[in-house]
């Protein structure tokens, strides 16, 4: 009897610490997978919150494609009245970031002072008469620095970027000299994936002569319109 007391009394203690030891193990094994419950409803929530982030693919595209556009706008001069202006141009995207623009647009030149000089002083006739058509053929590179979406009114998303524009070209008209530069800069709002609209605000330096003076002088140009990518299916 007292031998088998004493083997169950030595069992006792080693029973204890294998159920202990397997409830630990278990805690462990529960805590773990709760941790990894925890970790998959955060990642969860996170993609859900679109707080995740990484890189996702434009979904409008512009590399190697062909867009024509068609604009509009005010033609504000230093040595003329502000007229209208009307043109249209031609861009290709070598990239999602830098395009290669050729432009040709239409306007009329006219003097407000230059038309009063004549009331005043009817007797005496200008050389050149301060009220004539011009035109104006631009070549431009076009580096597109921004890129971000727009919520319209809480209903739509539509894409949009803005630009630099850098070139030169050619003023039209009699009192223009050498060649015109230009620069300014631009936002295009994407819908779909082949029709933009297009902001455009550009800054031409030139050579002018008028009535008999030379001046250098900064002209800016306001336009709108409306752009149309080739291929149509991005």
């Amino acid at each position: 009897m007292r031998a088998r007391l004493r083997v169950r009394r030595r069992a006792a203690p080693l029973t204890a610490a294998v159920v202990l030891a397997g409830a630990v193990g278990l805690f462990a094994c529960e805590r773990t997978a709760r941790a990894q419950c925890v970790d998959e409803e955060l990642k969860e929530e996170l993609v859900g919150g679109r707080h995740y982030r990484g890189v996702q693919e434009r979904l409008f595209t512009k590399a190697f494609r062909h867009e024509l556009s068609v604009m509009g706008g005010i033609y504000s001069a230093d040595l003329y009245s502000s007229d209208w202006l009307v043109g249209g141009a031609y861009t290709f995207h070598f990239s999602e970031d830098l395009a290669l623009e050729a432009s040709v647009q239409f306007t009329r030149f006219r003097s407000a002072v230059t038309n009063s000089y004549e009331e005043r002083y009817p007797q005496i006739a200008l050389e050149e008469n301060p009220d004539k058509p011009g035109r104006l053929y631009f070549g431009h590179i076009v580096w597109s620095f921004a890129y971000g979406k727009l919520r319209w009114m809480g209903d739509g998303i539509s894409r949009f970027d803005l630009n630099l524009a850098l070139g030169a070209g050619a003023t039209d008209d009699s009192t223009s000299l050498g060649v015109t530069g230009s620069a300014g800069i631009g936002a295009k709002f994407y819908f779909g994936h082949w029709f933009a609209v297009r902001f455009d605000v550009r800054d031409h330096v030139l050579q002018e002569s008028l009535v008999g003076d030379e001046h250098l002088v900064n002209d800016i140009l306001v336009t709108m319109g409306a752009s149309v990518f080739i291929p149509f299916g991005g």
